[in-house]
């Protein structure tokens, strides 16, 4: 049979292939399927391996999304997560997000299972799509002043009243808190749930651009990196230069060794 496509190069046709989007890729592939050259036959491989592995991840996109509808219901849910529970200093920082079932944000996932570049742009999507977006920043005097259960349970509440919404459900990642009205939680639900995992992704987002804002403020304890944590550079910097106003004072008396600074 002749060749139909050899008006193309072959190299051509590999750089089609290779940045043919999702839906594009079955129909390429077929469309070049009988061409008898190897590196257009290696890059209808690696198209339909790409279009495979893409396939996968959108499956599991798709089941955060029916669980989401399973456990929330038909009515108003809010997926709601939190960042900064461990560090010892910034805010401790909740985020609720309602998110429709159409568009789906593919590539959605717990926060921790993705990278700073990829977090942003799905931070990005997830603006776009969320029918509502609520944040609650506890500062590190008043998780001093409360302790961190009740700065959690405050949080959960801000960030839920934040979204100006009135849920039927409210999904949460981790253990019973009762914060709110209607409260369901599932261990684990940021890597479950689509709504929870948007919340998380916004809620490290939007707290590690707040600790990177701090980093100009308090250079010397490394915020930036370290977004608040205990990175060996932080501890060193505090036993170096004590305290400064956001540090959570009730977690840092192991690494103390001078005088607070206020």
């Amino acid at each position: 049979m002749a060749n139909m496509t050899s008006s193309v190069s072959a190299s051509q046709v590999a750089g089609e292939l290779a940045s043919a989007t999702f839906e594009e890729i079955p129909a390429l592939v077929e469309h070049y399927r009988e061409d008898p050259r190897q590196q257009v036959i290696k890059a209808c491989e690696r198209a339909l391996k790409r279009h495979a592995k893409e396939l996968a991840e959108r499956e599991r996109v798709n089941d955060m999304y029916e669980l989401m509808h399973e456990l929330g219901g038909d009515g108003v849910v809010v997926g709601v997560d939190e960042v900064g529970r461990g560090s010892v200093a910034g805010p401790l920082t909740v985020c609720a997000v309602c998110l429709p079932m159409e568009p789906r944000v593919w590539g959605i996932n717990d926060s921790k299972k993705l990278t700073p570049a990829r977090r942003e742009l799905l931070s990005v999507k997830i603006a776009e799509v969320a029918t509502a977006i609520g944040f609650c920043h506890i500062a590190p005097k008043d998780i001093d002043e409360m302790g961190m259960a009740r700065a959690i349970r405050a949080a959960v509440a801000g960030a839920v009243a934040d979204t100006g919404l009135e849920p039927d459900c409210v999904l949460m990642d981790g253990n019973p808190l009762g914060a709110v009205p209607n409260e369901r939680d599932v261990v684990k639900g940021d890597a479950k749930i689509a709504c929870i995992a948007a919340a998380s992704i916004m809620a490290k987002v939007t707290r590690d651009e707040m600790m990177v804002e701090y980093d100009a403020e308090y250079p010397e304890y490394h915020l930036a990196e370290s977004k608040g944590y205990a990175s060996p550079e932080h501890i060193e910097a505090i036993r170096k230069h004590g305290l400064c106003p956001l540090h959570r004072v009730s977690f840092c008396g192991n690494f103390l060794q001078t005088e607070r600074l206020f």
